[in-house]
């Protein structure tokens, strides 16, 4: 899914201008980007061809923030240079329940019962008795 430079061409006016001491261009952010997005690899995953992972994800972070993935990935659509479709999941404790020990809940301390025959309480399994052969 990487941009030709004909193609990088019709959007780079959307993409802030570059100033300062600046390592990684513009086309190579957006084309990791695009990896990232077609592979589903994680950022510390990209290949070292398009630089440090964590210039680009900083960079995409930045774009993301103030609108300008949204208006790049619009016009790459109305274009028809590609096609991307942005889907966002959303997970919460509704819907993902946490183990208490991940909520911060205090752990039990005293000792746990054993499944013997003395010990307080109900075992904590069931014996089946089970006939293998006739007697």
């Amino acid at each position: 899914m990487e941009l030709t430079q004909q193609q990088y061409e019709q959007i780079a006016g959307l993409l802030p201008r570059q100033r300062g001491n600046v390592k990684v261009a513009n086309r190579t952010v957006l084309a990791a980007i695009l990896y990232v997005a077609e592979q589903g690899c994680k950022w510390r995953g990209l290949p070292e061809r398009f630089g440090k992972w964590h210039t680009i994800y900083t960079r995409m972070n930045r774009w993301a923030k103030n609108g300008v993935l949204d208006r790049v990935f619009a016009a790459l659509q109305e274009q028809q240079i590609i096609r991307v479709r942005v889907e966002v999941v959303s997970l919460d404790s509704t819907v993902v329940p946490v183990h208490p020990d991940g909520t911060g809940a205090r752990k039990k301390t005293g000792p746990k019962p054993s499944g013997g025959p003395g010990a307080a309480g109900r075992p904590s399994f069931i014996w089946l008795p089970r006939m293998l052969a006739p007697p």
